[in-house]
């Protein structure tokens, strides 16, 4: 035999806190000649929830209260409304309410937790409170809330009710971590998507780094001054002729007067995605970040083998202006190999060359290490087989002594084989102390092989002398 539940004189009701959403409508319409005729025309011309002037846009402008419990993501704040209502003839004594919030096996206490707030509520009489939790953790939570009173009986009763909600990740954060070449700096990028079901505001997404590294934002446009066309002698212009000192030549590089540098960081008033950062539903935004490191401490790893780089601070908002802040965990990155000793760049190379024309290709070989080195220049056995290029002079050449910190020019000759534009490869640098060491200097360049001018313009007079006859 089932027992019923006892009845109690009071009430509780749990409402959720959220705004409103703009209320859209379905725009039926037809032309004039149709037999409805203006019939549904008048029918949207009259409708109050319709903009005037906007009656086929679907576009609302009546507010819609909440009609469901919603979703609620990481980073929101939580709102809800306890109501509890006396719906008996005679006054209550002694109403308590309790809220706590059940996550994992973890309580937080929201309302009555540590004073205790005892009310009389006389008959058809109503107590709410207003609740806020800031949401830090995904998955179930449960609200449990309690209510107590002084029955006529002078009994203590309660009862409880429980609502279950999920709480869903807001976005999607992939990061990547790139070294950049001859340095100890690391560029991370990070793809943020958003993965809800409506478009959020990004007002911020910023790198905040560990005390070992400094951070420049790369999220922003470089924005040369303006330069008035109808002064062209103004100081301000770059190539103002009174300055020659101003004049860039770029077959001189000592007159350049502040060359650009690409890593500069740019005009933070001028963000990469506009003043106005809008998400769609799956769409994915990109940011990029240097870390530094900062002067004062040596870097060292965790025993783990990693390092601390920093975190991820963002801050959104989505309908109405309901706004939410998330933050990513510590990045941490592996340490992995140690930095090569040798690191090799391109100082010269032409861009466009002739066919079967020799041309020089200079690189820079830059010890990093704290050894001298001995090294010796080798080609790789079919070197020109996956190459447009051959090397010339390049079988087996020992460079001069390499000190730590120091760098050489190696200057390579190539002829080129092979028209396009052709990749060069093929060469390695062997440490002859360690013979088993090998550094290979593969893709650090790409020319574009064109044919001889004087065979091109005989090939074009013959094209030309054959359509001629084509024609006759």
């Amino acid at each position: 035999m089932e027992v019923k539940e006892k009845e109690h004189p009071l009430t509780l009701k749990v409402m959720r806190l959220t705004r409103p959403s703009l209320f859209s409508s379905i725009s039926v319409t037809c032309d004039a000649r149709d037999l409805p005729a203006d019939l549904l025309n008048a029918d949207l011309r009259q409708d109050m929830a319709i903009p005037s002037g906007l009656p086929y846009t679907g576009i609302g402008q009546v507010l819609l209260l909440p009609q469901s419990f919603g979703n609620i993501y990481l980073g929101e704040m939580f709102s809800c409304c306890l109501c509890v209502h006396n719906s008996s003839v005679s006054a209550i004594q002694q109403v308590n309410i309790k809220a706590v919030l059940q996550i994992g096996s973890e309580r937080v206490a929201l309302l009555g937790g540590e004073t205790e707030v005892l009310l009389e509520l006389q008959p058809d009489d109503v107590t709410s409170s207003t609740i806020q939790h800031e949401v830090k953790d995904v998955g179930t939570h449960i609200l449990v809330c309690a209510v107590s009173y002084l029955a006529a009986s002078g009994e203590t009763l309660s009862f409880r009710k429980f609502y279950k909600f999920q709480v869903m990740k807001p976005v999607d954060i992939r990061t990547r971590f790139v070294n950049v070449q001859g340095s100890s700096d690391v560029l991370v990028e990070a793809a943020v998507e958003n993965i809800t079901s409506a478009p959020i505001c990004l007002e911020r997404v910023s790198m905040e780094p560990s005390p070992l590294y400094r951070v420049v934002a790369l999220n922003s446009l470089h924005q040369d001054p303006p330069v008035d066309p109808s002064n062209p002698l103004n100081p301000s212009n770059p190539l103002d002729p009174s300055n020659p000192s101003k004049i860039l030549n770029p077959s001189n590089p000592s007159t350049l007067s502040n060359p650009p540098n690409p890593l500069n960081p740019p005009n933070p008033s001028n963000p990469l995605f506009g003043p106005l950062n809008v998400v769609a539903p799956h769409e994915t935004r990109q940011y990029l970040y240097r870390l530094t490191p900062s002067e004062g401490p040596t870097l060292t790893p965790s025993p783990e083998g990693s390092a601390t780089l920093g975190k991820l601070d963002l801050v959104w908002r989505s309908n109405l202006g309901d706004s939410g802040r998330l933050q990513t965990s510590q990045f941490q990155r592996s340490a992995g190999a140690p930095p090569a000793e040798v690191v090799v760049k391109l100082l010269e190379c032409p861009a466009t060359v002739t066919l079967e024309q020799t041309f020089d290709v200079v690189l820079g070989v830059c010890n990093t290490g704290t050894r001298t080195l001995a090294l010796r220049l080798e080609a790789l056995p079919g070197a020109g087989s996956g190459s447009g290029c051959e090397w010339h002079c390049v079988v087996c050449r020992p460079l001069p002594p390499l000190l730590p910190g120091a760098c050489h020019r190696l200057t390579l000759t190539a002829l080129p084989l092979r028209t396009g534009i052709q990749r060069l490869c093929g060469v390695r640098l062997r440490d002859v102390t360690a013979p088993s060491v090998c550094h290979e200097v593969i893709g650090y360049g790409h020319v574009l092989v064109t044919p001889d001018s004087s065979e091109s313009l005989d090939s074009l007079a013959l094209t030309h002398h054959l359509q001629q006859l084509c024609v006759t």
